[in-house]
Parts: C-alpha cells; structure tokens; sequence
C-alpha cells in the first residue's frame, strides 16, 4: 500500500529545556553511525588510557624527584644532586602523554569526520526527498544553519566525549586511588565533597543560563534568515528603494541577538566565579592537610608536590566544565534539531518495490483528478483530459484555475486526492517517482539557474554529457551564438539565479537544458508568460520545434501561443469547461472564445500605442 503522511512542522526552538529522555534519544540516534567505526574506537580508548597513566605518573615521579634533590650539606650524595635517571623517566612521561594522546586524535579524527560525512550526506538526500509543501514552507538560511550546526555537533560531541570528559573521569578515578592507597581517606573525600559541589552548581548554573543560550542562537538564526532573504531577493529590494528598511530590519534582528549575548555572558561570569570559588576551598583544604603532614613529619616535601600537581591536573580540564556541559547540552539539542529533518515523513513516497515506469509512447492520461493543497481548499475538481503520444495539448484559463498544478502532480510534487494519473496506462503513483520524472522534461514560467557556468548549466539536463552534446543543445534552442559571443563562451558565469542573463536568455538555456535530457513527455509551463512579444515569438518557434513528436502539455496565460496545439483545454475554477481545437473553440463562442478577443483587443491596442 502507498504510504500516505502530513507534513510534519519543525520544533520551534522555544528556549525552553529539553526532556531528559530525549538527549539520551538523541545519543541512541547517533549510535548507528559510530558503529562501523567501533574498531577504531576501542584503540583510541586503549591510547586514552595510556596518555592518562603516564599523565598520572608525572607527578609520582616529580616526587621522587623532588625527594632525591632533598639533600643535607655534606652529604656525600652531593655531587649527584641531578638525579638523571629520574629525569629522563620525567621526560619519557611526558612525552609518552603527548604521544598517545596524539595518537588517539589521529586514530578517532576517521570517526567523528566519516560520521558527520554520512550523516550530513543522509539529510542532504532527504531533504531532496521531501516534498514541494515543505520546500515552500521552509526558510533556506535557518535550514542551513540546522544542517551545519548540527554536522558541527556531532564532531564536537565526540570530541568533547573521546578528548575531555572520559579523559577526565579516567584520571579522577586514577587520582583518587592513588591517594586512598598512598595516603589516607580523607584526601578522597576532600576531592569527592569538591567535586560533586563543583559539578552540581555546574549543571545548575549551567541549566538556568541555557534558556538564555537557546535565545541567543534562535535570534543569530532568525537574523542570519533574514539576511539569506534579502539577499536573494537583491532585486526586489533595490526596486522599492528598500535597502534601508532592510538594514533597519537587519540591525533590529541584531540589536536583539546583542543583547542576548550580554545576558548570556553575564551568566557565564556568574557561572566562572562560582566555579573557582569552590576550587579555591578544596586547593586550601587539600594543601593544608598535606602541609600539616610534611610539619609533623608524616609526609615528605615530595608528597606535597605530587598532591598539588594531582590537584592542578584535575582541576585544570574542571574549569572548563561549564563551558563542556553547555556545549554537550548545546550540541544535543543541535543534533536533535538535524534528525528531527531525517525523521521528517515523506508526503510523497513511492510504494516498497516499486517498479520504474517504462515508457512506451507516451500517453498521459488525467482520469477524474481531485486535487486539494488544504482539504479546505479544492484546486481541481474531477479533471479528466488525454494527451495521445506525440501530440500537444494546451491548458488555458485565468490565474488561480488550476493549470500549473496539472504539471505538479504529473511531475509528482505531489500526490492526487482522488482519481490517478497514467503514463501509458501505468498509474505514477504505482512506480518510482525518479523514473517518473527521468520521463518528464520541463520549461518552467520562472528559470532558476544554479551559479556556474552555461555550459553546467545545459549539462545539467544530463550530467556527464560532452561539450559536443551540450553545444549541439544550445544550437537546437538558438542560444549558441550568443554564447560564443561572449569572452569566456561555455565558461561565462551566470551569476546567482541567473541574474547575469536576460529573461530570454534564461529560457533558451532552460529549452537547452531540457533538449539535451531528450524526454518523451515535455511541461512547457507558461514559459514565455515574462517575457515580450518579441522574444516570445522567437522562443515560441523552439518550444513548437522541441515538441516535435513528443507528447507535450503546454500551459499558457495566452492564447496566441496554444493556437497550433492539437487540443486546447479551457479550465475555471479547477474544471475544464471547454475543450476542442482553436477553430473548435472560436466557433462555439464560448469562454475560449472571450478570452481570445480581450487579449487580440489589448494586443491591438499595444501594438497602437507603440
């Protein structure tokens, strides 16, 4: 059966804590992608646990160290007052830290990099997969802020796993019973008390200061939308004299994003404070009973070296707690926001195995089509037309009566409410939407044109075609010597959308494009609507030339272009109300018939004035 979903929105980021379940959710997510690499995570523990080790033995040895230097005058072990051997093991240790640790960085860099590849590629390919609806309702910058914070995350998460905190608990474990073995309990309990006051007013600061975070990257998103908004609508903007309402609005979306980052500082000075005050109180608490021990005799001055270094080993990665648990907390909710785009349902999703559509001749066939984008809204209503193999048919009416959404459910954008629609007799619904679509070439009203070159811009009818092939194209569709007018030919940029080409031009390329796809069955949707009379005159010509023995629909605003189509479909309101050839229609006297004398008027008229 085919899957059938409504388009699910997206969290708001409502500043508000997430529930506790859903981080440990959010980790058994990741799990899957980490998996592969569970070889190369189990040598990079391995290396994590010898760099911590040696790390732990620095200050063994600057003990002994320090308790071999701890000579009286005259002694006859004067003239060794360096003990070498120690010094070298000193050395050794250290540099074994830095090696290992090198090592587990080198080993673990494959892990979290492949997996935020596989992860970053996986919604990418979704996002692809969801339908127009959410295409439409998205917003580009926010989206592409979700999908670069949250391949960031992943890489941060595991560093922040791998390289601070399980480093942290492994030497805190090995801090803690070297102490219990070579001294006593109450060294442990010092650290322990420390410790867990430390981590508690951590996370509870931390906490609290999160809803300020969460506000201060919902507002860096919203601002940064805005900006990718204005941006692309660069036009639009300097034709209504815009630019200072846009930098107003702008400033405004940055005033506040300010203002949030003062408030979060404000908290992260509160939350650094508090943490070195109770630093503060264990280091004094620590180094007195050790002082006390070396006065009474019980403790050598290397004893008291070794506990100040293991204090300062371990409270040096702790300072950097508040900053770790924000970021981990911060990274989770990053990672989050990403999956929620992969657990995203499809609106349009092609049945298990189904099999691609294999196309004969051609024949499309709408049979009793409904069609509704809100089911309080019907679009179509019972449509039902045949456009035989090889031949065009064309779809006039006013605006709002329904045309350019024929071209959307035979493209499958998406699904119809009732009825079906058939390419040789096979329902679309039934076979893959990639072959669907692979069967289908399309000149659209508006042609948007990536930022490269022509020639990728042709190609991208049929990626991997040669220049021969994608020149051969261009002449078809009457744009070749212009580009071989220009300096750099193939090569010349087109700029952002296109906006370095007329509107002619952009069609011609976009009639190149489909040319070189060689479909069976051609949508030109109103593809000379935006431009003048004499361009689409001579794009008309190509567009009836490209149609040549293909199935075609043509949907048009003006009938002066739909005139050689074989039948031509008049809809109103979402129903066709006439149907017949251009001497058929104009005979009946019928809404066809209205419809071509307004526009013949107004062309007159125009053609007066000029």
């Amino acid at each position: 059966m085919r899957r059938s979903s409504t388009a699910l929105p997206l969290p708001a980021d409502t500043g508000q804590p997430r529930p506790p379940g859903s981080d440990w959710a959010t980790l058994r997510r990741l799990l899957p992608y980490l998996w592969p690499y569970r070889g190369r995570v189990a040598v990079a523990l391995c290396f994590l646990v010898g760099a911590k080790l040696a790390n732990v033995g620095v200050p063994v040895l600057l003990k002994h160290l320090v308790d071999a230097l701890d000579l009286k005058p005259g002694d006859p072990r004067a003239m060794l007052v360096v003990p070498v051997g120690l010094l070298l093991a000193y050395a050794g240790l250290r540099l074994s830290t830095s090696l290992f640790t090198e090592l587990r960085e080198l080993i673990f860099a494959k892990v979290s990099f492949g997996a935020g590849k596989q992860i970053a590629l996986e919604v990418f390919r979704h996002l692809h997969a969801l339908s127009l609806r959410f295409h439409l309702e998205r917003q580009t910058g926010g989206l592409s802020r979700d999908i670069e914070r949250g391949t960031r995350a992943l890489q941060s998460l595991v560093s922040y796993s791998l390289y601070t905190i399980l480093p942290t608990l492994v030497e805190v474990s090995l801090v803690l019973a070297f102490l219990g073995w070579q001294f006593d309990a109450g060294y442990v309990w010092i650290t322990l008390a420390a410790l867990a006051v430390y981590i508690g007013f951590t996370v509870t600061v931390t906490e609290w200061r999160t809803t300020f975070r969460r506000k201060m990257n919902e507002l860096e998103s919203k601002a940064h939308s805005r900006a990718i908004d204005t941006l692309l609508n660069y036009e639009t903007v300097k034709y209504f004299n815009n630019e200072d309402f846009e930098a107003h609005r702008y400033d405004g979306g940055l005033e506040e994003y300010r203002r949030a980052q003062v408030k979060s500082q404000g908290t992260l000075s509160l939350l650094n404070t508090g943490q070195q005050l109770v630093i503060a109180v264990s280091l004094v608490a620590m180094l007195w009973r050790a002082t006390t021990g070396v006065v009474a005799g019980q403790l050598t001055l290397g004893d008291l070296v070794m506990i100040n270094a293991f204090l300062i080993q371990l409270y040096i990665p702790l300072n950097f707690l508040g900053v770790l648990y924000r970021e981990v907390k911060q990274s989770l909710t990053d990672l989050d926001r990403m999956f929620t785009l992969l657990r995203r349902e499809r609106e349009v999703a092609d049945d298990p195995d189904a099999p691609a559509l294999s196309v004969l001749a051609g024949t499309v066939r709408f049979e009793q089509v409904s069609f509704a984008y809100e089911p309080a809204r019907p679009i179509l209503r019972d449509v039902s037309f045949e456009i035989p193999a090889g031949r065009t048919v064309a779809v006039v009416g006013p605006s709002g009566a329904g045309k350019s959404t024929l071209a959307r459910l035979l493209y499958r954008f998406y699904d119809v409410t009732d009825g079906r629609i058939t390419i040789d007799g096979q329902d679309i619904r039934r076979v893959t939407q990639g072959s669907v679509r692979r069967a289908i070439g399309i000149v659209p009203q508006d042609t948007v044109l990536f930022n490269d070159t022509v020639e990728y811009n042709i190609a991208y009818g049929r990626p991997g075609a040669s220049r021969d092939e994608v020149v051969a194209a261009a002449k078809a569709a009457h744009i070749h010597d212009f580009i071989a007018s220009t300096p750099k030919g193939y090569d010349t940029m087109v700029g952002e959308r296109g906006l370095k080409l007329s509107g002619g031009e952009k069609q011609r390329v976009a009639i190149a494009r489909t040319l070189l796809k060689d479909p069976p069955i051609l949508i030109f949707d109103e593809a000379t609507s935006a431009l003048d009379s004499a361009n689409e005159r001579a794009i008309q010509a190509e567009l009836k030339s490209a149609a040549q023995g293909k199935t075609a629909l043509v949907i048009a605003h003006r009938l002066s272009t739909v005139v050689d189509a074989h039948q031509i479909l008049v809809m109103r309101e979402g129903r066709i109300v006439e149907c017949g050839s251009h001497a058929e229609l104009l005979a009946r006297g019928g809404e066809y018939a209205r419809m071509w004398a307004l526009q013949q008027a107004a062309a007159r008229e125009e053609a007066a004035q000029t």
